[in-house]
């Protein structure tokens, strides 16, 4: 038997906020026999409440087909187009509303507001491209390595109209990992940008194609055609040239189709949409494989009931469509429902930490969505910063990561100004939507905890053995999820044994059965199950220090370092130790106009002995200028365990900040 992955959790459990009546009587899903209705006793017929949200070509006539378990299929025999759903279903009513409003980072360049009138047209034009210069149909692969400009949903929409499946990678990912994403898809067209604004600079983008197309031919696939977007049109804004007879001007082939009109494909509900790549550091690339249906149906549903979007809104999701919460809930998601979307180039803290806050005033954004990796740099770059400004949130939410109490407390009463109701939502990039969040307009709010399942999931926490673990019982486990749902991920591309073995093996209880029953979803996280049924995540399950035999949570030891006033970011890892095996190294950065002391060590160590106990005690506590970040705003915990245990960081030159790491690797050398 493996090792037992449960550990005793001591973070404290905090109190229930309730949303404010002005919130509830608005909420598009305020009665709470919703719960009732998609009950597990009844799945999954319930499901047929999301795919109504979709407008079908043909309705299917097979809910779940769990024939080819645990591959579910989902509104098998229906058709539709999820390009249609999101645009051109709107026109008749809603032509001349804003669809995206575009804000180019300099702040001199005006916010364009496109109308789903436009965004018609646009999406058609190169729809007509992509069908009628590079002669690509339905089932055929491309590679996107856009930035955020709206030249990335319109392509992503061109794409969904001809049933081509797009595979959008992080514009901040290098051109290496652009090529083997190429390469895993079988992508002969790469459609990129010659540049883009970040932290004040207009990037060279375009340089990365040529490293894509490289590796993307080493290993076997040829990209024969590259067509560039341009950031100013009519310009060539990249230092690097164009290679002729394999790359092409986006702009300049618009212009041959203006005004061409391109029908939708309808496309069987079990076709593939999209793949979204999840980034690893060794092996193939692994492909997350979504499909059109199902997910639509999903994201649809999860932006109406959890995040409350209405057509009057103005929603911004601050995440990068690079990303699956960008896929979701920038482009399909709100634009599904008919709503208006923002879609940001930049630094959130760019040129000053007010930024976020005049634009959110400037376009009224209500609805306000982003992770905690981007509420701690907001609340350390600017602590009182919202203050300054009159933007009015009714509903803010956070993804991507557990967030801290005392990050989640900043979130509420700085940015939310106390009145906004708040969703701490977790998912994966496989689940296409969320899996568990409190429902806003029902559910009270608890800092540091995600709330329960959403309506029509029912999770489990397991324990090593696969017993189920008990409400209230502070022990952390596998969260798992009981039963599939329409946003699921169908496969990974091309490798189905992986798919099996990663996320349905290890409870499954038996191989050759046809019954959902017996396939759980393991998530891979761990989490806590407080005896009010509120799960709390702590990150994935190997993200466990055993000190001495006790088994520490890291994010319960960061939460803990947040507490004090002066720390804006923690970081735990975990350093070896010939005594104890290993114990937590702790590096914090500080709050604007706070200063490094042995006497803020002292202090920071002594309230994690109070919070958590003598055994998180870290063996060192590093004051840091900056933590070592992704481009997306990640701390990269691997790089400082490396500084902690003396082994090489590896390349850090993709890093947002690479120069900070010489400086930690310094200080901690001069501590030791």
């Amino acid at each position: 038997m493996s090792e037992d992955k449960t550990y005793q959790v001591t973070m404290e459990e905090h109190e229930f906020i309730y949303p404010r009546y002005e919130f509830v009587a608005q909420a598009n899903v305020s009665d709470p026999d919703i719960f009732e209705r998609m009950s597990l006793d009844k799945f999954p017929y319930y499901y047929k409440e999301f795919a109504d949200m979709l407008e079908w070509d043909e309705y299917w006539h097979t809910m779940l087909d769990t024939s080819d378990a645990p591959c579910w299929k989902w509104f098998v025999g229906g058709r539709l187009n999820a390009s249609y759903n999101c645009v051109d279903r709107h026109l008749k009513e809603n032509k001349n509303k804003t669809a995206i409003h575009y804000v180019p980072e300099p702040e001199g360049e005006a916010i364009e507001h496109i109308t789903y009138q436009n965004l018609y047209m646009r999406v058609n034009e190169v729809a007509a491209v992509l069908r009628d210069e590079m002669g690509l149909k339905k089932g055929d692969r491309v590679t996107l390595h856009l930035p955020m400009t709206p030249e990335l949903p319109i392509t992503m929409l061109a794409c969904a109209r001809l049933g081509i499946i797009h595979s959008q990678v992080f514009g901040g990912f290098s051109g290496k990992a652009a090529g083997e994403r190429a390469w895993d898809s079988e992508s002969e067209i790469l459609i990129t940008m010659d540049a883009y604004y970040r932290s004040g600079k207009l990037l060279d983008h375009f340089e990365k194609a040529e490293e894509a197309c490289k590796r993307s031919e080493e290993e076997g696939q040829k990209i024969k055609t590259v067509l560039v977007w341009q950031r100013y049109k009519g310009k060539h804004s990249s230092p690097t040239p164009l290679k002729e007879g394999r790359d092409l001007v986006m702009n300049d082939l618009i212009e041959k189709h203006k005004r061409v009109k391109v029908d939708p494909v309808s496309m069987p509900a079990e076709d593939i949409l999209f793949l979204m790549y999840t980034s690893g550091t060794t092996g193939r690339p692994k492909g997350i494989q979504h499909s059109t249906g199902g997910y639509l149906a999903y994201v649809t549903a999860m932006t109406y009931i959890i995040q409350d979007v209405q057509p009057t809104d103005v929603y911004w999701c601050m995440a990068d469509i690079g990303w699956i919460t960008g896929h979701s809930f920038i482009v399909y998601g709100p634009l599904s429902l008919g709503a208006s979307t923002v879609v940001y180039e930049g630094t959130p803290t760019y040129p000053d930490p007010g930024r976020c806050w005049r634009i959110a005033e400037e376009l009224d954004v209500n609805i306000y969505h982003t992770s905690p990796t981007a509420i701690r740099m907001l609340r350390k770059a600017g602590y009182d910063e919202p203050d300054n400004y009159n933007h009015k949130f009714k509903l803010m939410c956070t993804v991507g990561e557990p967030i801290e109490p005392e990050v989640w407390k900043w979130y509420y009463e700085k940015v939310g100004k106390n009145q906004a109701a708040i969703v701490d939502t977790y998912w994966q990039t496989e689940n296409g939507g969320f899996l568990c969040s409190s429902v806003p307009g029902i559910e009270p709010m608890k800092p540091g905890s995600a709330g329960k399942t959403v309506p029509g999931l029912h999770a489990v926490v397991y324990d090593d053995t696969g017993r189920e673990m008990e409400p209230g019982e502070g022990k952390a486990g596998n969260i798992c999820m009981r039963n599939p749902w329409p946003g699921s991920m169908q496969t990974i591309w091309k490798d189905r044994d992986r798919y099996v073995r990663t996320y349905y093996e290890r409870y499954c209880k038996d191989p050759k059965s046809k019954d959902w029953r017996d396939w759980p979803y393991m998530t891979g996280d761990a989490a806590v199950l407080a005896a009010d049924g509120y799960f709390r995540i702590l990150g994935r399950i190997d993200d466990i220090i055993n000190v001495a035999g006790h088994r520490l949570g890291t994010k319960e030891v960061e939460s803990a370092a947040l507490v004090v006033e002066e720390v804006a970011e923690a970081a735990v890892v975990a350093a070896k130790d010939e005594i104890k095996g290993a114990v937590p190294d702790l590096y914090v950065s500080l709050k604007p106009g706070f200063e490094p002391s042995t006497e803020l060590e002292k202090k920071i160590n002594a309230t994690i002995r109070d919070v958590v106990g003598p055994i998180a005690t870290p063996k060192g506590v590093w004051i840091v200028p900056d933590m070592p970040k992704t481009r997306s705003g990640k701390i990269m915990r691997r790089v400082l365990a490396c500084v902690s245990n003396n082994t090489d960081t590896g390349d850090v030159t993709t890093l947002a900040n690479p120069e900070v790491v010489e400086l930690i690797e310094e200080m901690v050398k001069k501590g030791k």
